[in-house]
Parts: C-alpha cells; structure tokens; sequence
C-alpha cells in the first residue's frame, strides 16, 4: 500500500475507535449501569407480572449482547491500528499471508483475513437438536405417518383446543378459502368420527329400521355436488317449492 492509502485506512480506523467509544459510554454501557428498580420505577420487583419480568430479563440480555459486540470490535480497531502504526502485520492475511485487497480493508479497516479465509464466513447449518426430536409438527406425538396409526394423537389433541379459538386470522388460516372462524384450526375439514361424508349425515335407529338424514354442512355439500341424487331425500323448502 502507498501513504495515501494507509493514511486513508489510519484515519477510518480512527473514526471507527471514537464512535464505538462513544457509543459503550454515552450509552452507559446500553444500559447495564441501571437497575430494575431503577428502569422499572417500582422499589421492588416481588409484584411484578412474570412477563414483565422476562421483558426485564430478555432486554438485560440484548445490554449484555450489545456491549460485548462494541467491546470486542473496539480491541479489533485498536489491534489493527497498533499493527497499521508499527509497520507489521497490517493488511496481511493471519491465516494466507497474502497481501489483503484495499478496496476489502476500505470496507473492513480492522480486518485480520482475506475474504477466503475468514473465520464463519457461512452460516452454520447446525440446529438444536431438540428440532430434530420435534419434527414433524407436533414431534413424536403426530402419528399421522404411521400406516398402522388411525388413533388419537398429538395432532387431534391439538385441534380440539384450536376449535375453542385462537389468536389467528383468516389470513393465516391453512386452508385460503376458508368462510368460517369455526373452521380455523388445522386440517379442519378433516372427517371425524367417519370416512365418507355421506357417514356424517345418513343415520337409523338403534335396530337400523327407521331411516332419516341429519342436514349439515355435509349433507348441503353432497346434494349440491348431486352426489347420491335421488337416494336422498330432498329440503324441504325444495318438497315446498320454496325459494
């Protein structure tokens, strides 16, 4: 590199150092000088709502969080300025040794690789295990895959409690083009209790000797889709001639 370029690097370096600097003190260290008692205004934090409290805890965290990030970039900066006034080191690839481009260190003053080498470059694939012991939705407990499962499971232990309502909207409903809040929950057009729809609506007495049909949803959907026509007996406002 020529003068002009180090004196260019030096001086976004230590532009870089007073603006990390400022921001951990004018900050007060992103807030990790103030107590709960004294960011909640309570003298006590014992009646606190428990969701308050990890609101508290949640955000002391991020403090954490953040105040290492400036703290650690900030001995990055003043590393690189060390090797940057010493002449050794500086735009030098750590793991390489090959000469860093300038137009890189423009970008990344503090630097210490090329960007061949630089350490975590990509995003690690890893996840918890635990989403490995929960996949598929509703983990161990869903037996829908099961070829010989056609019990009670994890699944329908589920939409029982979506039936009683939820915080979703339509838009996020599964099915799009659903009409109703009452079918919200997941799959909730799947059959329960019987496997044709036809099961649901056509029903006899206890000794199977008078006939008669419940008119639900699926009785209107099968008479309209003229499934079973005339096997079935009709409305009444349709025996009436009514409109």
């Amino acid at each position: 590199m020529n003068s002009e370029q180090t004196a260019a690097l030096r001086q976004l370096l230590l532009s870089e150092k007073t603006a990390l600097q400022n921001r951990i003190e004018q900050s007060g260290h992103f807030g990790l000088h103030d107590s709960l008692r004294e960011s909640s205004g309570d003298l006590s934090a014992l009646d606190n709502h428990p969701a308050d409290s990890a609101t508290e805890t949640y955000e002391r965290g991020k403090d954490v969080a953040l105040n290492e990030q400036a703290e650690h970039a900030l001995l990055d900066v003043e590393a690189a300025l060390s090797r940057l006034e010493q002449g050794e080191g500086y735009g030098i690839c750590e793991t390489c040794g090959t000469e860093i481009p300038f137009e890189r260190l423009l970008v990344v003053p503090a630097t210490r690789f090329c960007v061949h080498h630089v350490p975590d470059a990509h995003v690690s694939e890893r996840r918890p295990v635990e989403e490995s012991f929960l996949a598929p939705p509703f983990g161990r407990t869903s037996l829908d895959e099961r070829q010989d499962q056609n019990g009670f499971d994890g699944e329908d232990a589920w939409q029982i409690v979506e039936s009683w309502g939820s915080s979703n909207t339509p838009a996020m409903a599964e099915d799009p083009d659903i009409d109703s809040y009452n079918n919200m929950q997941i799959e909730a057009d799947e059959h329960d209790g019987y496997v044709e729809p036809f099961e649901s609506f056509v029903a006899t007495d206890l000794y199977g000797r008078e006939f008669y049909i419940v008119r639900n949803r699926a009785y209107d959907d099968y008479m309209h889709g003229a499934e079973g026509e005339p096997l079935l007996e009709p409305n009444p406002s349709e025996e009436d001639g009514a409109v």
